[in-house]
């Protein structure tokens, strides 16, 4: 038995009478239509493969060789001409997995920038030039082996139209990584002069690992002219970076059958294992990327002296006001040290003067007693001879009476009349008379001069 559709025959399997029954009682009437199915009727009756057909299409519409090449796909440009790994031609479908699917869909140059549309134009344009169709005519239909490569440009659309599984594959896809720059010396990396351009260089890889960030966008490392904060934040971003790399591409295949669940379990924590190892392998190299770069970048070196020299400064500051106040404490010191001893000797001269002063004051106390003791004797004690006992015992309690003042002024009196014994009694007369009013002498005591 057999169905006919337009342009196609298919040879049916024997089925039963219960199945025909079946089938018999759901088959509707369809009548094909869309653009798709009147290309498909054209190439069949015109008998082409679908690049003879693309071609006079192209002619039709003035595609690129016609009068509208103006009208060109801008993402023609983008694409491989040619199959950018030639070994691809003979490379073995089944092992797929290890082949260059951007390659092989001809996106070799965009790789994991090729958007969805730009995918679905790449493999149009592949499925035009590696159609089994088109090889097995070209070759006259002795170029079987060329169906691999078309096998493998299937496997990669399928991929690369697939958000998830595109992801493993561009987390495997290591042809689109770009490679620092081999190490310099120790010394060019100690004295700046690195033998490449530091922005130039560096730059693209950043650019590569950052495809890999969850969190977008991802800052650029900019040039010489890069404000400092953006740089710190820049590197902030790569010692802080969260990855969505994973190799899940690169697992050892699980077996179907389920009838042997321990080997399946085996292989599945093997290849977990593996992601895990590679995973943290990978982060270890991006790090110790992200280090390097830090090193060499010119513009950390500058900020690095930058702080150094403020640092020096800062300290030198310090330095010096420390110094100030151990300059002006040592000479507080010197001054207090030297005041305490001015004090000290001033307060031993004064001793030795307030010593002098009592001794000159003793001196002087005891001269003037005696002055006055024996001013009534050098005056004949005034005409009274009979009573000189009397008129030496009632002076010594005047004189005694006296203080240092009235002792010196009375002294002075006396001198003042001196050979006048009436004016010498009436000045000793008078102190007793002023000694006896304050209380100092007793007139009882001296009766001969109160």
């Amino acid at each position: 038995m057999s169905f006919l559709l337009p342009g196609l025959t298919i040879e049916a399997l024997e089925i039963s009478d219960n199945a025909k029954s079946l089938l018999s009682s759901t088959v509707k009437s369809v009548e094909p239509v869309g653009q798709e199915f009147i290309h498909h009727a054209q190439r069949a009756i015109r008998n082409h493969t679908f690049s003879e057909y693309e071609k006079l299409l192209l002619e039709k519409n003035g595609g690129a060789d016609g009068d509208n090449a103006d009208n060109t796909d801008p993402d023609e440009a983008l694409f491989d001409d040619e199959l950018a790994d030639a070994s691809l031609l003979k490379h073995d479908p089944k092992d797929w997995k290890t082949a260059d699917l951007y390659a092989a869909m001809g996106l070799s140059k965009l790789r994991y920038r090729a958007n969805g549309e730009q995918i679905v134009k790449a493999h149009r344009k592949q499925v035009l030039k590696f159609h089994p169709d088109k090889t097995s005519a070209a070759s006259g239909g002795n170029n079987l082996d060329q169906d691999g490569i078309f096998k493998i440009i299937q496997k990669a659309y399928e991929t690369l139209t697939d958000v998830n599984k595109r992801r493993q594959y561009d987390s495997c896809d290591f042809v689109a990584d770009v490679e620092p720059p081999a190490a310099p010396s120790k010394k060019a990396v100690a004295s700046g002069k690195l033998p490449y351009d530091f922005y130039e260089v560096w730059g693209p890889v950043f650019a590569s690992e950052g495809r890999f960030s969850k969190k977008q966008p991802v800052p650029v490392l900019g040039d010489a002219e890069t404000p400092r904060q953006e740089i710190e934040k820049f590197y902030n971003f790569w010692h802080r970076f969260d990855s969505w790399r994973t190799f899940e591409f690169l697992d050892e295949d699980v077996p179907d059958d389920s009838s042997n669940r321990d080997h399946k379990r085996y292989i599945e924590r093997k290849n977990k294992a593996a992601r895990d190892k590679k995973k943290t392998a990978d982060n270890a190299r991006l790090a110790k990327l992200v280090e390097r770069a830090l090193s060499e970048d010119p513009r950390v070196r500058a900020f690095k002296e930058e702080d150094k020299k403020e640092k020096e400064r800062k300290k030198w500051e310090k330095d010096a006001g420390a110094r100030a106040e151990a300059e002006a404490k040592v000479k507080a010191e010197a001054e207090a040290k030297a005041k305490a001893e001015a004090e000290a000797k001033a307060a031993a001269e004064n001793k030795v003067n307030s010593k002098k002063a009592k001794e000159a004051a003793k001196s002087a106390r005891k001269k003037n007693k005696r002055a006055i003791r024996n001013a009534p004797k050098d005056h004949g004690y005034f005409g009274d001879n009979d009573k000189e006992a009397v008129i030496d015992e009632q002076i010594g309690y005047v004189i005694d009476s006296m203080d240092d003042e009235q002792l010196a002024d009375t002294v002075s009196k006396l001198a003042d009349a001196s050979g006048n014994a009436a004016s010498v009694k009436q000045i000793l007369v008078d102190i007793a008379k002023v000694l006896a009013d304050s209380e100092k002498l007793v007139a009882s005591t001296a009766p001969y001069f109160a």
